[in-house]
């Protein structure tokens, strides 16, 4: 998903993301039903709890807290809180407090029930036993009475146990002395959190073993995102993102680059096509910017001399793959350059392996936890990043008898045949393709010095897919309007774009890459709906 253009996107849905009209109506009745049942079944449970609760002299020490309790009425001191990350074997025998989601509730008898809690990810096993002045049979009837998901407070003494503890990811236990609710989740859940952490192993070995397990498909996933993110995978996903985001930006900062903030609502199409968004802009047309390119050019016309964005991104494209978005995160960078646009493409190779040594090195847990649900293999990369021509990887695809048109662009089979020659010939799976055919490059790309059918311009490949494109930009304003004319574009809509150029301009490039696209492919995952937090799609414009 770079925020450069890519090849025109196949219009067949490799997975449907919508219901008819006659299943969207079926699905809105049945959650009405849902909804009333659930509602109904709180009621019941909160009254019987609270008569038991009236009749027990320990009731003190559970029960729902009440809304004003939770209205910000006093100011406590938050280091009394203990993180669930945070427990372990040297807190043996303290008292914590911790808050967290009751994701597991089991009874064993009347008298004791294991709750595992759930923050941020890491997960605690915590025993409820009926203890004389401390715990009351009242109150175990309590929290097994409570739904999954709830958001609980409890406070208790950490014991080691002797064995393993195989359901939690903190290896010690706390005996839980008081416990309290701050928020009920509803009794029916539309989607159970164990059945969307489940990987496709599991649910096949079940089939095989006669079992048949809950398969939640990526549509309902979708439609009840905010339960789909607690899964592990998806806590890994987006820890790992916000990773990326923060390794990219601080590997530029080091290296003089200057983060810049550009209007994403614009005059006229930044990339050429009529791929955009159009609005009306208080009486004028205008559209939302399909990257930053023009704003970004114009602020090495200003004389920042390095800058970089990390922002929204718009493409209107029906684009139903399983690598493109309506709306994505990009990640941009443009630069002054000396002599030769593979200053540029120096930049590209040391920020990428410094990101990717980076996610190996602290995103450990996180890349695990992804790998449970969806097995991938670790990114082969080199530690200086391999660079062929256009020409060179038509001719290496033309020995493996694909014939690729070498004026042309190269189709997502072509890209994916050219990684694994590439894979097998050099031992990494990303690389460095530059000199592409001019034809196929945006209008602002400056064609080769020593052949004006290809141009001075780069894609970057991780697993066989384009995550980046690049270029050295043209920078004389008359040549800017005749490129631009060439390719569509009505050069009054930027006007000012091709000014900036008139005043004096150093020669430049940069880059665009998509921040999910990046983490889709880092972690051998098989749609970028998985790595946007609430993707927008032809067809998608909720949650």
């Amino acid at each position: 998903m770079s925020s450069e253009s890519d090849p025109p996107a196949s219009t067949q849905s490799e997975e449907p993301e919508s219901l008819s009209k006659k299943a969207a109506k079926k699905e809105a009745a049945k959650q009405e039903k849902l909804r009333r049942r659930q509602e109904a079944a709180l009621a019941a449970a909160t009254s019987s709890l609270s008569v038991d609760s009236e009749e027990d002299p320990l009731a003190a020490n559970y029960g729902d807290i009440p809304l004003l309790e939770l209205q910000s009425k006093t100011v406590a001191n938050i280091s009394d809180w203990t993180k669930v990350e945070a427990l372990n074997d040297s807190l043996e025998s303290k008292w914590v407090r911790i808050r967290g989601v009751a994701q597991t509730i089991r009874a064993v008898g009347k008298k004791m029930a294991f709750v595992v809690i759930r923050e941020n990810g890491f997960t605690v096993q915590c025993v409820v036993q009926v203890q004389p002045d401390q715990v009351s049979p009242q109150m175990v009837k309590y929290v097994t009475a409570l739904s999954r998901e709830s958001i609980v407070d409890l406070e208790g003494v950490v014991s080691v146990p002797g064995s393993p503890i195989k359901g939690a990811s903190q290896q010690v236990e706390i005996q839980v002395r008081k416990l309290y609710c701050v928020d009920r989740a509803v009794p029916t859940l539309p989607i159970n959190i164990e059945d969307a952490a489940r990987s496709e192993i599991e649910i096949e070995k079940a089939l095989q073993a006669g079992e048949q397990l809950v398969r939640v498909n990526q549509d309902t996933r979708l439609n009840y995102r905010v339960l789909d993110i607690r899964t592990p995978a998806n806590q890994g996903i987006f820890r790992i993102q916000s990773h990326v985001g923060n390794a990219f930006r601080q590997f530029l900062l080091s290296e003089g680059f200057v983060e810049i903030h550009t209007p994403k609502l614009i005059a006229g199409s930044s990339e050429g096509g009529a791929a955009v968004f159009r609005l009306d802009y208080k009486g004028q047309p205008a559209c939302l910017a399909q990257s930053p390119q023009l704003h970004k050019q114009m602020s090495i016309c200003g004389g920042l001399g390095r800058v970089f964005e990390i922002g929204p991104v718009f493409r209107a494209e029906d684009s139903f793959t399983h690598r493109h978005l309506c709306e994505f995160t990009g990640l941009d960078v443009e630069m002054e350059i000396k002599m030769h646009y593979f200053e540029v493409m120096d930049i590209v190779d040391r920020l990428f392996v410094a990101i990717f040594d980076s996610l190996n090195d602290n995103c450990q847990k996180y890349l695990e936890a992804v790998g449970r649900q969806y097995p991938f293999e670790p990114l082969k990369y080199l530690r200086q990043t391999l660079r062929l021509t256009f020409e060179e990887g038509v001719q290496m695809l033309k020995d493996a008898g694909v014939e690729v048109d070498p004026l042309g662009d190269l189709n997502t089979e072509s890209e994916r045949k050219l990684g694994q020659i590439v894979l097998e010939k050099y031992g990494t799976e990303f690389y460095i393709l530059h000199r592409y055919p001019l034809a196929v490059r945006p209008f602002y790309t400056m064609p080769c010095p020593d052949n004006p059918a290809y141009s001075n311009s780069f894609d970057v490949f991780i697993r066989g897919e384009e995550i980046i494109s690049g270029a050295q930009r043209v920078h004389k304003a008359e040549f800017l309007e005749k490129r631009a004319a060439a390719c569509g574009i009505d050069v009054k809509t930027i006007a000012t774009y091709i000014d900036s150029f008139r005043y004096g301009a150093f020669p430049h490039g940069g880059f665009g890459v998509g921040l999910e696209r990046v983490v889709m492919l880092f972690c051998g995952l098989n749609n970028i709906r998985k790595t946007s937090l609430y993707p927008r799609d032809p067809l998608r414009l909720a949650p």
